[in-house]
């Protein structure tokens, strides 16, 4: 495979900013086979990091305290970012980041079903739900990821982030209560969740095709928890803004 090839593998990624992050990244042509990514592999280490993810999140969940809490945020935060710098590192660093996401979401999940009881099924159900879903889409040529549709939901994932990240800012320099519809629950905040939720959703299948892409053309071993990595943090990302979404409609 060409670098050209490998790159464009990358590129695939649902998760944007990891796109460009490769370039340095060992040479793939001489590969031995049994080294090479692979479909079964990367479904099976997926698996790995929800046991952990599930492991911990139980954890936090019988135990809500906001120590675990804020340990799992910024220990996810920080191993994500050394994962997507160094993906050969995936191996140690996705089941750690696993681990630590599910101290986040047991912790952040308790408080949303004191207030919403029955909530947590509704966010999980719905969260595997729409990753069956998608990839049935997927697989049966439903949704295409063509390179507009890439272009498209790259472009909405980074204008997202710059939202939050301009929202966060607003919140820690005294702005009030940030980017208003953000979090409102009217007819405005419902639309915009909505719309962030497709957006989640829609990055699975930009993931699906990165996975399948990346074990026909024969990454490196390493690749495969990198994959795995990256749909671990789409569905992170889609179970949080489902339960944001369902808070706001319940409170209604």
């Amino acid at each position: 495979m060409s670098r050209h090839q490998a790159l464009d593998t990358f590129g695939r990624s649902g998760n944007p900013v990891f796109g460009d992050k490769f370039e340095g990244d060992a040479q793939f042509r001489d590969v031995p086979l049994a080294q090479k990514m692979t479909l079964d592999g990367t479904v099976n280490k997926t698996g790995i990091l929800l046991l952990f993810c599930f492991s911990t999140a139980a954890i936090s969940w019988n135990m809500p305290s906001p120590v675990l809490m804020g340990f799992g945020a910024i220990g996810g935060l920080a191993l994500a970012l050394i994962t997507m710098f160094r993906p050969t590192s995936a191996g140690i660093t996705a089941p750690l980041y696993a681990a630590s996401q599910g101290l986040f979401l047991g912790g952040i999940t308790v408080m949303f079903e004191a207030q919403y009881p029955g909530i947590a099924i509704q966010a999980i159900g719905l969260t595997f739900g729409t990753l069956a879903s998608l990839l049935v889409c997927y697989k049966t040529g439903i949704i295409k990821p063509t390179e507009n549709f890439r272009l498209m939901i790259v472009s909405a994932t980074a204008g997202i982030a710059l939202l939050y990240i301009v929202n966060i800012v607003m919140l820690m320099f005294g702005g009030g209560e940030g980017i208003g519809f953000i979090h409102s629950n009217g007819i405005m905040g419902i639309g915009f969740s909505l719309f962030v939720v497709g957006i989640a959703a829609l990055n699975l299948v930009l993931d699906f095709d990165f996975i399948e892409q990346g074990s026909e053309n024969g990454l490196p071993k390493h690749m495969e928890w990198f994959g795995a990595f990256s749909l671990m943090v789409t569905l992170v990302w889609l179970y949080l803004e489902i339960l944001r979404l369902i808070s706001k409609l319940r409170s209604n």
